[in-house]
Order: structure tokens, then sequence, then C-alpha cells
């Protein structure tokens, strides 16, 4: 095996094959784990399933029934489950070496080189690479103490909408307020500007480059971009603008539980404009738009924009294995020995997936694949959108897309994707929802999705819109199925 077999040949035949869900297997541990897992557990509580195997883009419960899976770990799973060509090394490795904290290994050198070989063209032979733990919010970590270390500033400027992390220097970047207003004070100085967000903000007027950060000739046109760009020109240089000694700009290249918001064109490269003008770290957060997700290798390359320092983790373990890395100029590599610790950054089988992985997208034109399905998947939901004023935006890069669903008066309806979400899984696909109203559908699938498993997973999702926006009321309340509740 050199390349690994073909991705038609890598899923379960049967998908999407249900009976009933939860069905008893699957009932009795969603019961188990309520008796004995963290109250902390959310995902069983909008899916109620216990998985027990899967296979590229399909999995199967605990009771058999089979689904095509089109949120992939929430963007883990770029090659798919179980993927044999990641697999067959992923076991050779185990039976070799599993963990080394950061003593060289051929497999550690060969992720960096590779890794290497495929970030942006700014970074390209110029780049370091610290690993960091299981999580994107540990490269995330890295990222915030590598800016200040440069810098010697202490103040951050994140985006509204932004998803960063969980832990304490993460979760002050990250804007959801109700996920972190029982955990402050977290790290001072952190202003959160205003990220564009074109649908959103489609009723604003005004001339874009009479107020845009860039010149007029440069300027893109989008008055929802302007503004967004001038507030954090003002926050960075305005002596008045509140933010002392700013280190760095936190951004998500495309924002993610922020709703799919592909930001405008001209939006990438003027914060790359103010970055440079005022000499601070421009760091992109990559770790769910990242490595292959939107048709190429990073979400940025899509503005021709480099960052200074780069996350990623999620997919970068090949088939879910904890690892996250973080990525930057090797100007910004003045830490010392000890600069930044962890002890599982050293996790090769993790490694040697990852190498694997990209191998595989490399070996199978996955990149050109995520762009013309992703296309072919936003051209079917556009096709919905025409004729339902429920769906009010389709929007995405690659295999990372989100349909905004808003209710007879406008306004965001999580009640019309709840159902949709349950419509889905009762029979047999798996979707996942974003957005700062949860009204936003989130399709993640892995790389892998052959166009007819994507139009067989397409024709539940537009029965499910179908019958969501007619009575949402009727599906998520139960006439439409039975809903599990813990």
């Amino acid at each position: 095996m050199t390349a690994g077999p073909p991705i038609e040949e890598i899923h379960f035949d049967d998908a999407p094959n249900v009976n009933a869900v939860p069905g008893p297997e699957s009932t009795r541990l969603l019961e188990k784990q309520e008796s004995i897992d963290s109250g902390a557990v959310a995902y069983p509580n909008d899916i109620p399933i216990a998985f027990a195997e899967g296979k590229g883009a399909t999995l199967r419960d605990a009771d058999g029934n089979t689904f095509i899976d089109m949120f992939a770990g929430i963007g883990v799973l770029n090659v798919g489950h179980s993927n044999p060509y990641v697999l067959e090394a992923v076991h050779q490795q185990t039976d070799r070496l599993v963990h080394t904290v950061d003593f060289p290994t051929e497999e550690r050198l060969e992720l960096i080189e590779k890794l290497g070989e495929i970030v942006p063209p700014g970074l390209r032979g110029e780049s370091k690479v610290v690993f960091g733990g299981p999580t994107g919010s540990d490269a995330v970590e890295a990222a915030i103490k590598l800016a200040k270390y440069n810098t010697g500033g202490t103040g951050l400027i994140a985006f509204r909408g932004a998803y960063h992390g969980a832990t304490s220097g993460a979760m002050a970047l990250t804007s959801n307020k109700g996920f972190k207003d029982d955990y402050t004070p977290l790290i001072p100085d952190v202003v959160h500007a205003k990220y564009p967000s074109p649908y959103a903000d489609r009723h604003e007027s005004g001339d874009a480059a009479s107020i845009c950060s860039r010149p007029a000739s440069e300027c893109c046109g989008n008055v929802s971009c302007a503004r967004a760009l001038r507030e954090v020109k003002e926050i960075v240089e305005d002596p008045y603008g509140g933010l002392a000694n700013p280190a760095g700009i936190f951004v998500e290249p495309i924002q993610g539980e922020g709703g799919i918001i592909v930001p405008p064109e001209g939006f990438l490269k003027g914060l790359r404009e103010i970055a440079t003008e005022n000499d601070i770290p421009l760091i992109f957060d990559e770790i769910q738009s990242g490595l292959g997700r939107t048709g190429k290798w990073w979400g940025c390359e899509w503005h021709g924009v480099t960052p200074d320092i780069m996350t990623t983790a999620k997919a970068l373990g090949g088939v879910g294995f904890p690892l996250s890395a973080t990525i930057y100029h090797e100007d910004l590599d003045t830490w010392g020995p000890g600069g930044h610790a962890g002890t599982y950054r050293g996790h090769v089988v993790a490694m040697k997936a990852g190498s694997r992985a990209i191998e595989y997208i490399e070996e199978h034109d996955l990149l050109a694949h995520a762009r013309d399905l992703g296309d072919h998947i936003r051209g079917r939901l556009d096709e919905v959108a025409a004729e339902n004023d429920n769906l009010g935006d389709v929007r995405g890069k690659g295999l990372f897309i989100g349909a905004e669903f808003v209710d007879d008066d406008g306004e965001p309806s999580d009640e019309i994707v709840k159902a949709i979400q349950k419509y889905c899984y009762e029979h047999g696909v798996l979707v996942w929802k974003a957005g700062r109203h949860k009204n936003v559908l989130r399709l993640l699938p892995p790389l892998v999705l052959t166009e007819d498993l994507a139009d067989t997973a397409l024709d539940v999702i537009v029965e499910a819109i179908e019958h969501a926006t007619a009575d949402p009321a009727a599906i998520v309340g139960g006439t439409g199925g039975s809903e599990h509740t813990l």
C-alpha cells in the first residue's frame, strides 16, 4: 500500500441505514454515561447516539444503525474515520514507540518537514514548529506566549464571534460571554473588535472606501469589512483606543463556531497591513479551517495573506489522535530551551498519523476534491434558498459550509436548525450547528466524502429543511420521532 485505497472504497456500503434512534443499546450507554461521566458532556444532548465504529465518511452506532457523517468530529477527521493508509502506519508505530517528549525521532522530524512544505508561501522554508498538548487550546496558549515574549506587549486583539478554546488564555480570546462568564477574571487586556459579517450586516450602507483603513484603490468595497478594519486600526493606533501595549492580533481566517463567516476579500489583507505597520504579530487560528478543510491547505490562502504565527490541531493527528502545533516565522524563534513545554508534545503515533494524512490528501488530490464537492453542496443548498425564505444565506469554502436560517420575520432561528439536526440523525445523516444564535447548519464532512454520499446526505438535508421550515416544533417536540432526554 503506497497511497491507500481510493476514497470510494473506504466507507460502509449501507449508509444511511437507520431503524430507530436512539436504539436500546445506545439508550443503555447514554444512561450509563449520564450516571458516571462528567456533567460537562454536551454532544449527546443534541445527537443521542452511542457510536461503535467508523469508516471513511460513515459511522455505525451500537445498535447497528449506519450514518453519513457530515461533521467529522467537528473537523477532526479530514481523511475519514479509520483511514486504512493512516492506520497501517499507526499500527506499526505503536508497536515500536509511542511517547518521547521532544527527543528527536524520524516521525517528529518528518511531520515538521511536511508542515514546512505546505505552510503559506511567506512561511515556507522560513518556519519553526512547536508541538503542544492534545487540544487546539494548547496551540493558542503557545501563540499567546510567543507573541508576548517577542513584543514585550500584553494586550491582545481578538474578534466578536471568535472561538479559540477553553483554557484560560484561549477562553479570554473567545468572545462567547456565556461560555466564560463563570470563570472570570481571565487574562487581562483582551479587546474584541468587530468581525465583518456580510449577511448579518447586509442592511448597512455607506461608502466603504471612505472609512476603510486601506487605500481607496485597494478597498474591497464591503462596508462591513471597512468598518471592522477601521475599528481594529483605531484600537491599535488611536492614543485613546483603550488597548495599551498590544502584543498581537488573533483571528480565524473563517470563523467556525461564529457561523462559518467568510470575511470579504480585503479583511485579512487589511489586518496584515495594520499588524505590519505597528510591528505586532498577526496570528491566524487555523485549527478548524486548516489542513485542507477549505479546499486549500490553509484558509488564509484564499486571501493570499501569510500570518506571523498560526495554530493547528484537530485534523493534525490524522485520524483523531490528539496533537496540536504552533507554526511561526523563524525570526520569532527567540525563546530558549523550556520556553514552552508539554508532556504530550512527543506523541509520535499522532505525528506519524499526521504525516500519513498529509500524504493521503496529496496523493488523492483531496484539496481539489474539497473545492469541487463544496461547490456542489453549496449549489444544491442555494437551490433550496431560492425557494425558501427561511434559508437566508449559504456560504463557505471547500467543505467548510454554513447555511443560516431565519424565521418568517428574518430573525435568527435556532429552532429550525435544531429540527433539521434531529430529522437528519433520525434519517441517517449527522450534521452540526454553529453561529451566535445556533441558527447556522454547519457541514464539515471528511474530505473523503464522495459525491454519491454527499447527494444522498443532501437529499435528507433538503427533506429536513422542508419539514423543519414548515413546522419545527413538530419535529423537535416529538411527532417527527423520539427525542432522547437525559
